[in-house]
């Protein structure tokens, strides 16, 4: 049986993002095969996350992104929930909430955007096991919300800001005309800053 030195269980532990103690005991199942120990931690990984999915996930993080289409724009913000406001801190899913806010520029409805991939090619909703496997958290996607314009500005504010357009609420104005996008985007803003603070029906 190969020995499983801390360099491996480093290794594998970058590879994957999986725990110390995971990572070790993937190897040592696999007899050290580095690429065997990844299905394990997925295999598992996917029970783990299959055992959280009745606990609740009311905390998390809103994710923005706005894209210029020619004279027009779109945007959306989405909802990725954990169960604590802990994790909203992680690195790893602050940029899960990115690429899925990515992803709902294309696509539109949670389902629609659980399927999808990733510009890194990774589908969705197993972005979302992955980080309930790799974190020990249950979490979901919510809801998203996306708004296009064929001419104007679409423009986000995100409230309470834990990164760059993450943070605990977000807002999305959009406004049609024909005057300098970045004047109406800035309009656009100052409104989604109201939006965010009075709550309008």
């Amino acid at each position: 049986m190969a020995e499983i030195t801390a360099a491996l269980v480093k290794e594998l532990r970058e590879k994957s993002g999986a725990g110390m103690m995971d990572c070790k005991k993937a190897l040592q199942e696999n007899g050290g095969d580095i690429d065997a120990a990844i299905d394990w931690l997925r295999t598992k990984g996917l029970s783990k996350a299959a055992k959280k999915s009745d606990r609740a996930a009311a905390e998390g993080l809103v994710a923005a992104a706005t894209r210029k289409d020619g004279a027009g724009m779109t945007g959306v913000v989405v909802e990725l929930n954990a169960e604590t406001d802990f994790v909203a801190r992680n690195e790893l899913f602050q940029s899960a909430a990115k690429d899925i806010a990515l992803v709902a520029l294309d696509v539109e409805g949670v389902e629609a955007i659980s399927a999808a991939k990733t510009a890194k090619g990774e589908v969705v909703t197993d972005v979302v096991t992955n980080l309930i496997a790799t974190i020990g958290e249950n979490m979901m996607l919510r809801r998203a919300s996306r708004l296009t314009v064929a001419q104007g500005a679409v423009a986000s504010y995100i409230h309470a800001a834990a990164a760059p357009d993450l943070g605990r609420i977000g807002v999305l104005v959009a406004l049609e005309g024909a005057g300098d996008q970045a004047k109406l985007q800035e309009v656009g803003r100052k409104i989604a800053m109201h939006v965010a603070a009075t709550n309008p029906l």
